[in-house]
């Protein structure tokens, strides 16, 4: 394996050899080689992520302040549709979101941050394994609390999109990205011959009033969705339960919990109307991202001092574990183009413009320098 990778060759390698969430292993390997070879220094954090630090030449002993930038690293369980050299060798796995671009921006800044640390503070450098399941990888590393003992000024991360031009940033201050659930239900009744249904306790007529009861809590900043519904049953057969499945995106704490209170509420009234029992599994996933105001603004200042273009940002439901930082730390989450020509994440044919990856370095390393030297 050759030492000193370009950003470029380094994103190809990734995208060649995806793996799975929290099974980075060889990809945490990789990492912390070519972190090796450029002398910057690094350890695992949350089994299979890579922390790097470089502590910049006008630091004091007792500075502490700290930049953390964040890419996360793990890929998905799609089957690629390419014929790139650099197609992922692995069946049924694939970077199809944009990992390997957000991992090979962040090495990027590190080998530049290396080679001229002329800044004061230290710049930690997070490759974050399992975003793309719960409990996120997120979770995990701030259970380990590897930033205890430095002042974080910032926590910065960025997406991909391909609504985006090559060149372009986009940003929203405050609330962006929603918190996401995930909903299980399981409808307990009395089946038996479709005919004879005053003798039933039917759980799917109770199911169907459940999801339109569900559906009905819809509005712009409640996105609730019934993905899966399975019921055992035939032509003239009642079975005796059903299962469900579906997603909760909300944008706000309080809202978030109190509409737990009203899912179950209305699981309680549908079964006694039809003499049913529900069990309700409320999974508690990811939390909102919220970005703060004056890094946003300051954010957006430097893009636009460098030439790039901007465009302010809608409410996202769509989810990201980085809010979990957003919790802790004042917090940035931007979204990087990589032109329309990549088409959607999350499919087999998905393929950005590695031309975002220049512009992805020149901007994190300008803003991490120039949040340190303030």
């Amino acid at each position: 394996m050759p030492n000193n990778l370009s950003p470029i060759a380094f994103r190809r390698h990734l995208h060649a050899n995806p793996e799975l969430s929290f099974r980075e292993y060889e990809t945490a390997d990789f990492i912390a080689a070519q972190l090796g070879a450029a002398g910057i220094e690094c350890r695992r954090v949350a089994r299979t992520g890579v922390l790097a630090r470089i502590v910049g030449r006008d630091t004091r002993s007792d500075d502490r302040t700290a930049v953390v930038l964040r890419a996360d690293i793990d890929a998905l369980p799609i089957d690629e549709r390419s014929d790139a050299p650099w197609c992922s060798r692995r069946p049924g796995v694939m970077h199809a979101c944009g990992h390997d671009i957000h991992a090979a921006v962040l090495y990027g800044v590190l080998l530049r941050l290396a080679a001229d640390s002329a800044f004061r503070g230290m710049v930690l450098g997070l490759f974050q394994p399992g975003e793309e399941c719960n409990p996120g990888g997120a979770s995990l590393v701030l259970k380990e609390d590897p930033f205890a003992g430095y002042d974080v000024r910032a926590v910065i991360g960025e997406h991909v999109e391909p609504q985006l031009a090559v060149g372009t940033l986009g940003f929203r201050a405050g609330k962006y990205m929603a918190a996401s659930d995930e909903l299980r239900f399981r409808v307990c009744g009395k089946g038996g011959h479709g005919a004879l249904r005053a003798q039933l306790h039917d759980p799917v007529a109770a199911t169907a009033e459940l999801v339109t009861g569900l559906l009905a809590l819809n509005d712009p900043e409640c996105v609730l969705s019934i993905g899966r519904i399975e019921a055992g049953g035939a032509t003239n057969i009642i079975p005796d339960e059903t299962r469900l499945e579906g997603t909760l995106r909300t944008f706000d704490e309080a809202r978030r919990r109190a509409l737990y209170g009203t899912i179950e509420a209305l699981a309680a009234a549908t079964d006694a109307r039809h003499g049913v029992r529900t069990q309700v599994d409320i999974g508690r996933g990811y939390p909102c991202v919220v970005n703060d105001p004056a890094l946003v603004e300051q954010a957006v200042a430097m893009a636009r001092e460098q030439g790039l273009g901007v465009e302010m940002l809608p409410l996202r439901t769509t989810a990201e574990d980085f809010g979990f930082y957003t919790q802790r730390y004042a917090s940035l989450f931007y979204r990087l183009g990589v032109g329309a020509a990549a088409g959607r994440p999350h499919t087999a044919t998905f393929a950005p413009d590695e031309g975002a990856i220049h512009t992805g370095i020149g901007f994190m390393e300008s803003l991490a320098r120039q949040i340190l030297n303030r």
